[in-house]
């Protein structure tokens, strides 16, 4: 069995430190980080929204 299920406050306490040694990102980089997964998002949509639409042309052609 894990420590945190024998000990919950100790696992929060390891939480906290480990909390405290986390690099975290800058605004600069923030916000280019979330340009990227912004930009990501849209070219999905795009691509499966272009993938979706040919595959119900190309079912309605074979039905029809």
């Amino acid at each position: 069995m894990a420590d945190g299920a024998k000990n919950p406050a100790r696992f929060l306490r390891d939480v906290g430190r480990e909390m405290k040694r986390v690099t975290w990102p800058n605004r600069r980089e923030l916000t280019k980080y979330t340009v990227v997964v912004i930009i990501t998002i849209i070219f999905f949509v795009i691509f499966f929204a272009a993938v979706d639409s040919g595959l119900s042309e190309l079912v309605r052609l074979l039905l029809d």
